[in-house]
């Protein structure tokens, strides 16, 4: 029937069937496992590689909603899976977002305050109230103070542990290791008298060495940026994250969730 048809209206045709697959994907996946979304910075009206504009992560948000999804915390998340908090139910999303760029205050902040999101913002504290383009402490305080915002570890000043490995002999390279996941967890609990447990690997390099690492320093789970969807059961130092720059909302943004769901 279909190859009876002009070409212009089979392209249609076929076009409205990815669109509808694409679009009620991620609801039949939802009991599967959650998709923790992982964003950088945020601007009003420029894209680029890390970051999106202020209209498609609202549009982002509304999608989620409209498809189902509930956000949660990801400290929820977690304990859920251990037993230790409410069950999840599979119709969660999780919203993180690395690094402590200014913009996470000045627009994602006030986002989230009207619509009451919960988000969990991944910090390295080096950067903190000393580079030009970083957060401060007195706004990572006033953001953990509302109730929205949990902040978690970044490593101290985001290495990339491959070059670091490269470069050090065994045994410095794992006190490199060390300081960095350690002095970043001391740092952050310090300034913000909150316990750190979880960390975002720089760059999503994660290794058993780096794992074994987080743990003697005192975390509790890892969490990666494969993309993919979380699930209970998987590696607790290895958790995939799903990166999200300027994905536009809509068929785009649904085939970024439908890609992740494909991924075991």
């Amino acid at each position: 029937m279909t190859a009876a048809l002009p070409t212009a209206t089979r392209h249609k045709v076929t076009s409205c069937v990815v669109l509808l697959l694409l679009l009620f994907a991620p609801l039949r996946a939802l009991g599967e496992g959650v998709p923790i979304l992982a964003y950088h910075r945020f601007d009003p009206a420029r894209a680029g590689p890390t970051t999106t504009t202020v209209p498609v992560f609202e549009r982002q948000l509304d999608w989620l909603a409209a498809h189902g999804y509930t956000i949660v915390r990801l400290r929820d998340l977690f304990e859920g899976w251990q037993g230790r908090g409410p069950a999840v139910s599979g119709r969660e999303a999780v919203l993180t977002v690395d690094d402590g760029h200014e913009s996470v205050y000045t627009y994602l902040y006030p986002i989230i305050r009207q619509r009451h999101l919960p988000v969990t913002l991944f910090i390295y504290p080096s950067a903190i109230s000393n580079a030009p383009y970083a957060l401060t402490w007195e706004q990572l305080a006033e953001m953990e103070n509302s109730g929205l915002v949990d902040i978690q570890s970044h490593t101290f000043w985001h290495p990339d542990f491959r070059k670091e490995r490269a470069h050090r002999t065994p045994q410095d390279y794992r006190a490199f290791v060390d300081t960095q996941l350690s002095r970043s967890r001391a740092v952050l609990e310090k300034r913000l008298g909150k316990p750190v447990e979880m960390l975002a690997w720089p760059y999503g390099i994660v290794d058993p060495e780096l794992e074994a690492a987080a743990a003697r320093a005192g975390y509790i789970a890892g969490f990666a940026f494969s993309g993919g969807l979380a699930r209970p059961g998987t590696d607790s130092f290895a958790i995939p994250r799903i990166p999200v720059a300027n994905q536009m909302p809509g068929a785009l943004f649904a085939g970024l969730l439908t890609e992740a769901t494909s991924e075991k």
